[in-house]
């Protein structure tokens, strides 16, 4: 090779061991007309009381190509639980439950994120993550598996959409108001379905309201 030509390739080679090509994550905004956050416990053992929360916010990032560049942010607020009791949910959200005066959000950030491609789930990313309630914040693995991706019903946007299954202890969120004679379960099944909304604004920063 003439030394031209070396002249020509070094700044080639350098650039390949110092400059590592990277694919920026793409911004979701999460979509609250379409999402869904239910939760479900025993009453007394004999059955099953259901409720959701009506107020969900967040974002995430994307990256399909390198999990480990993806990040999933939600906030619920507390105060917008309804398990279509007036009474209970005032019960609910008191110093005996939620306390949503003094813990008035609950949220997840993930930390971790690797991809599982599964026969019977499909596209599954699973998360590592701070779930925080009442005050209280605890790692958890959730799996979210994605339903799919494309436009939007207006065909303006293009969204991606995601479900996911967890069920968790109240106990270890220090929320343990009635544990005794099983009047309400520990064990509390949690639902999130939700789509999100493509931003043109560059991936980072903090999940918005």
């Amino acid at each position: 090779m003439t030394r031209r030509n070396l002249a020509a390739w070094l700044p080639v080679v350098t650039l390949l061991f110092i400059s590592p090509v990277t694919f920026a994550a793409d911004l979701y905004k999460i979509d609250p007309e379409h999402t869904s956050v239910i939760f479900s416990t025993s009453h007394t053992g004999l059955s099953y009381t259901y409720g959701m929360f009506r107020d969900v916010s967040g974002q995430y990032q994307l990256d399909k190509t390198n999990p480990s560049n993806s990040r999933f942010q939600m906030v619920i607020r507390a105060d917008s639980l309804d398990t279509n009791n007036a009474e209970r949910d005032k019960h609910l959200r008191s110093a005996d439950f939620f306390d949503v005066q003094q813990f008035p959000d609950i949220t997840f950030d993930s930390n971790r994120c690797e991809f599982i491609d599964t026969p019977e789930s499909g596209k599954v990313f699973r998360l590592v993550g701070t779930l925080t309630i009442h005050g209280v914040p605890r790692q958890v693995q959730l799996n979210l598996r994605m339903f799919g991706e494309g436009a939007g019903a207006s065909g303006k946007d293009h969204r991606t959409g995601f479900h996911c299954q967890y069920e968790l202890k109240r106990s270890d969120f220090k929320m343990t108001n009635l544990l005794e004679k099983n009047l309400v379960g520990d064990a509390v099944g949690i639902t999130v379905s939700f789509e999100g909304i493509q931003q043109t604004s560059p991936a980072g920063g903090p999940a918005t309201r």
